[in-house]
């Protein structure tokens, strides 16, 4: 439409700037993109999360299941007692941190918003293995280490701990329990918290197993 401007008609000219006269859609157009965390992952990061679930699924088969069986059957009690005290700490806090990035890495490609019941369950299992591999190696496994220090030490001043195999030479041991109140008490607190981390060991072990199902329940190829 023509306008009278300064004593003349002006036309509207269409210049650069006349297609933001248009509908709201096509100036939409013009902002870019922001890529979402829902994309597909890289090769590398499939690599990594698969490195950090097999390294600890691996070290519990290991630790737990080969191990143990071979040090107590061909070393003495002492031995195999600061061995397992300075393998541990390393071993749990290693695996705390590969079922920390698992979590990670598997939340950071799985919005909430756009989760289905599996990848759901997924994530709760990761957050599990977390939690219990997190109090195993802050707590758990960290007392029965100091407590089977404390009782080494009594048990070197009777001259004992030099028999092959935890079990073998019962009687030495309970006898020593019913006259020392002190080595009896640490025998129990032995127990029970090696019982707490042999059972959080074992639920890391079944959090794995589960996230190894998943992982090859969705390959789509060998």
């Amino acid at each position: 439409m023509a306008t009278y401007w300064f004593g003349k008609w002006h036309r509207p000219v269409k210049g650069r700037f006349s297609h933001l006269e248009g509908e709201p859609d096509q100036r939409v157009q013009c902002v870019p993109s922001i890529m979402s965390t829902d994309c597909e992952p890289s090769v590398s990061v499939k690599l990594f999360h698969l490195i950090f679930l097999s390294t600890f699924w691996g070290m519990q088969i290991w630790v737990t299941f080969i191990s143990g069986f071979v040090m107590d059957s061909h070393l003495n009690r002492h031995t195999y007692g600061f061995i397992q005290s300075r393998l541990f700490p390393f071993y749990l806090h290693i695996g705390s941190a590969c079922a920390f990035f698992n979590l990670a890495i598997f939340a950071m490609y799985h919005p909430s918003d756009l989760l289905d019941d599996k990848e759901a369950f997924q994530i709760f299992v990761f957050f599990v293995c977390v939690t219990v591999a997190a109090v195993n190696s802050q707590w758990f496994g960290q007392l029965t280490s100091e407590i089977m220090a404390d009782m080494h030490m009594i048990e070197q001043a009777c001259g004992l701990g030099q028999d092959i195999g935890i079990s073998s030479n019962r009687e030495a041991y309970s006898t020593l329990c019913s006259k020392d109140p002190k080595y009896k008490q640490l025998s129990n607190r032995l127990w029970r918290y090696h019982l707490l981390s042999s059972l959080c060991n074992l639920c890391c072990i079944v959090c794995n197993g589960y996230s190894l199902y998943y992982l090859a329940e969705n390959l789509s190829s060998l």
